[in-house]
């Protein structure tokens, strides 16, 4: 695996690695177009009260969101050729050239990063097949976090492995209690290897799960807002941000 990179400390994304986009392909560039600013040697992904939902009366639960990524692909519009497609059937909207960024297979994976959430927001940071053949579509999450999930200093943290359309996985995903504060940084990390995924939160050993993709992958890093919950209405005002302090990869010891 080659090393891998970005502390955030230019004054914009290198192109040549991250689409500023939340899956560009079922929706558009103009509507899935991420909120950020490269500041204080991090990214910080907001979702400013104005900014409108993600595939619109298409996507449920409503939600909207900031995200970039570390690869893109698609087929024409209308096909079903596209990475993460979230139900089946859903067909192309904008045609998206192949950038293949940042497409690990194996290695350490880690990201620093804080967030600032409410009941109604999440934040994550995952990779994904790149899906250059439909069943290479599994999921290694470093780290979900809903803002609902956090009580009394004690945070469910989500991670793990999901099938997706990968036939040969299984679910391995779960949330482990752990206290942290999250609007403090930490450092999420994965080692990724062959039949085997170890999972660790500032360098504690959260699990390990014993499969794993055995494709390149791609990364994405996203905070969402969902105005659907319960306890929208009481954090309307409130802009969830994640903000990463960097991004690194390489091989394994």
């Amino acid at each position: 695996m080659t090393t891998f990179s970005d502390d955030f400390d230019g004054a914009r994304l290198d192109p040549e690695v991250w689409v500023p986009h939340y899956l560009p392909q079922w929706s558009s560039r103009a509507e899935s177009a991420a909120v950020y600013e490269l500041a204080g040697s991090e990214l910080r992904l907001t979702i400013p009260r104005e900014q409108g939902l993600w595939c619109a009366g298409e996507h449920e639960p409503p939600l909207r969101v900031s995200g970039i990524q570390s690869g893109v692909f698609s087929g024409e519009v209308g096909s079903t050729v596209g990475q993460h497609a979230y139900r089946d059937g859903l067909v192309v909207r904008e045609f998206q050239p192949r950038l293949w960024g940042w497409t690990p297979r194996y290695g350490r994976l880690e990201v620093r990063a804080r967030m600032d959430l409410t009941p109604r927001s999440m934040a994550s940071v995952w990779m994904i097949g790149i899906e250059d053949e439909p069943e290479r579509a599994g999921e290694i999450n470093l780290f979900e976090i809903f803002g609902d999930a956090v009580e009394d200093g004690i945070v469910a943290v989500g991670s793990g492995i999901k099938p997706l359309r990968d036939p040969a996985l299984t679910d391995g995903f779960g949330t482990t209690r752990m206290a942290i504060d999250i609007a403090e940084p930490h450092v999420y990390a994965a080692d990724w290897r062959p039949g085997r995924v170890d999972f660790s939160v500032d360098g504690e050993h959260v699990k390990t799960v014993a499969q794993a993709p055995d494709y390149p992958m791609l990364m994405i890093v996203a905070v969402f807002d969902f105005p659907a919950h319960e306890a929208a209405e009481q954090h309307a005002g409130h802009v969830p941000q994640l903000a990463v302090d960097y991004v690194r990869g390489g091989p394994l010891d």
